[in-house]
């Protein structure tokens, strides 16, 4: 069975950073591409960020582009998101997610993870 597990949530100020992780187990990491999404409370899930099964090619959604780096380590089946100068508009739960290839959309993602908070406060 697949699984997500995401960490590293918190609470943080304005300017701040936090670095998410999401491991993978049930599967062999490297065979799926891996999305970032957030959700804030009343709002849609949303896109964040992609990387593909190798690493060698990553995706950000416009308004963290510049502030967001996603990043694997396939030897500890982990995904990676560095977030910095963070805002409060980032405030969101984080959810990491499986897909065969880059998309914005959920519908196109296999598998999820239950989800980290991030709070920034101002």
């Amino acid at each position: 069975q697949v699984q997500l597990v995401e960490s590293g949530g918190g609470l943080v100020q304005a300017g701040g950073s936090l670095r998410l992780s999401c491991l993978v187990s049930g599967r062999t990491i490297g065979s799926y591409g891996t999305g970032w999404f957030r959700q804030a409370p009343g709002k849609e899930r949303e896109f964040v960020s992609f990387i593909s099964r190798s690493g060698t090619s990553t995706y950000y959604a416009d308004s963290v582009k510049g502030r967001f780096t996603i990043s694997r380590d396939n030897a500890k089946n982990t995904v990676y998101l560095q977030m910095h100068s963070l805002k409060p508009e980032d405030t969101a739960i984080y959810y990491c997610a499986d897909s065969k290839g880059f998309a914005v959309v959920t519908a196109a993602y296999d598998y999820w993870g239950q989800g980290t908070q991030v709070t920034v406060s101002s």
